[in-house]
């Protein structure tokens, strides 16, 4: 497969030679894009690299929707004397304090799979991801260790949030390199499609071990079932990621690397090493992803995690009911992602993501009127009007976030503004959503909190930069066949979706002698 790699040793070679003669001075040219500089997709490696990666996403998903939907069955497990307001707050405050754990994984795994690449991290972390979900299952409860047991809980919860910090960062750079640029809002929305099927596959099966087994057995022992399957199906999903090959864009960046150690009078500038250094580097478009994360992971929370205690706390469901209705409309809108998803490598990632803002502002205060009356019809209508902002949302994320940030730092970029802004705004909203009802009696002040967030949401895609069929900052062009690299080749003089200025290759190399120099605008 052809990497960034003949490119890297063309413009090395050059470079040194130009000093090697002992000029001072070099003479600026924009380089050309050469067929062998186009990497082109090897479909049955970008396939498993597709399928290994979403389960891992389904595989967190499933612990999120089995955990929200057992909140009430838990509570009286883990502290019985406490009032049931009291234990919904604790088990809310766990679920958050797992998003608490998540900004230091994000910082660490995206740090480390800038250095030694995506597939090790990522297989990695779905190993911790799925031994911290059986742990939760096989916890004593509060009978057998007194507030021990609460404590053990709140101990498995932040490793797995620290786990899961590398998770989602590491799984859209990882899908998002593998893609063509035509259609990469397409692959990548399919990881949020798993999310939402996992989330479903948690919630379906609370809901046959709440029909069979009831309450009662549910809070003696049948509430560990679900977290107890997550052991086989964790064994599962790492055979599968395990079978991923690394992304050829991150190899290519490697390969740059070890040139530029080898050779360093013609490397480019160094690129920044740890947190501190990549937040100074790239603090604009790290501040643009966090607002944009917090917008539409605060209305995704709203309708996965603490929708099912709303109907059941506020609406007067049964622990059933409250998990059941809203199945049926994660499904849909899981099956929906991917159709957003196309929609923008047709008309763009803004446009989609406008469209994601508008409706939650639009739509949160009639869902919630919806959902006050109480019938299952106007209930089901109601959660539907959540979902529609969360499919244009969440299905431009995976592809919006990782083109903000280089190849050689986008994994750690992503890791700090995905995590922070999920941990701040996202992990939180069913807290949030549920301190705000108890202080101001309220029920509607959901819809407010989630209006709100897409407002300051709407500002950040106002200066979100266009990504969809471009290149990957500090990547090659991706394309399907060699038939499109040549014809890439052949029009990249009229190709306003090319900027060479951010394609990992030196501007500064000489022209052949026989060739007239090209002179640069002055601000290069």
């Amino acid at each position: 497969m052809p990497t960034d790699r003949s490119t890297s040793n063309l413009n090395s070679g050059a470079t040194s030679a130009g000093a090697a003669r002992g000029k001072p001075a070099r003479t600026l040219r924009r380089r050309r894009i050469a067929v062998s500089d186009v990497n082109v997709v090897d479909k049955p490696i970008m396939k498993r690299a597709l399928g290994g990666t979403i389960v891992g996403n389904t595989m967190e998903w499933y612990d999120v929707g089995i955990f929200g939907y057992l909140i009430t069955t838990m509570g009286p497990v883990f502290l019985p004397e406490a009032d049931a307001s009291v234990q919904t707050l604790f088990l809310l405050g766990t679920f958050a304090a797992t998003f608490f754990a998540r900004p230091l994984g994000g910082v660490f795994f995206g740090w480390l799979g800038d250095r030694i690449g995506r597939q090790k991290v990522l297989a990695t972390t779905l190993i911790l991801m799925a031994a911290s979900t059986f742990a939760v299952g096989l916890l004593p409860g509060y009978a057998q260790v007194g507030v021990w047991a609460a404590v053990l809980l709140v101990f498995v919860k932040l490793v797995q949030g620290f786990s899961t910090g590398g998770e989602y960062a590491g799984a859209t750079t990882f899908v998002s390199e593998h893609a063509p640029d035509t259609q990469r809002g397409y692959f990548a929305s399919f990881l949020d499609m798993g999310s939402y099927l996992g989330f479903a596959i948690g919630a379906s099966l609370v809901s046959v071990l709440q029909l069979t087994l009831g309450q009662d057995i549910m809070e003696a022992w049948g509430w560990r079932i679900p977290f107890l399957i997550a052991g086989p199906l964790g064994l599962i999903a790492i055979y599968f990621r395990m079978k991923i090959d690394e992304s050829p864009a991150f190899q290519a960046t490697l390969d740059a690397q070890e040139e530029a150690q080898k050779n360093p009078v013609g490397a480019t500038a160094d690129t920044p090493k740890g947190p501190i250094a990549i937040f100074k580097a790239y603090w604009r478009n790290i501040i643009i992803a966090m607002i944009l994360v917090a917008a539409a992971n605060t209305v995704g929370y709203a309708l996965t995690s603490y929708m099912p205690t709303y109907l059941t706390e506020n609406k007067g469901y049964d622990e059933l009911h409250g998990t059941a209705l809203t199945i049926p409309i994660l499904v849909v809108m899981a099956l929906c992602i991917p159709l957003a998803g196309r929609l923008s490598d047709r008309i763009g990632r803004r446009p989609v993501l406008w469209i994601g803002a508008i409706s939650t502002v639009v739509l949160s205060y009639p869902a919630f009127l919806l959902i006050g009356i109480g019938e299952i019809w106007s209930t089901l209508l109601g959660l539907a009007l959540i979902a529609f902002p969360v499919t244009f949302y969440v299905s431009n994320l995976a592809s919006a976030l990782p083109a903000l940030f280089p190849t050689a730092s986008r994994y750690g970029a992503m890791g700090i503004s995905y995590n922070f802004a999920v941990a701040i705004f996202g992990g939180t909203t069913p807290f949030i959503i549920a301190a705000l009802i108890v202080g101001t009696g309220n029920d509607l002040m959901p819809a407010f909190y989630l209006m709100g967030t897409s407002l300051i949401g709407a500002i950040a895609i106002y200066f979100l930069k266009e990504s969809a069929n471009r290149p990957l900052p500090g990547s090659m062009p991706s394309v399907n066949t060699h038939e499109e690299a040549h014809e890439l080749v052949k029009t990249q003089d009229d190709n306003p979706l090319l900027d060479t200025d951010e394609m990992p290759f030196d501007h500064t190399f000489e022209p052949p002698t026989n060739a007239l120099p090209i002179q640069e605008p002055a601000r290069l």
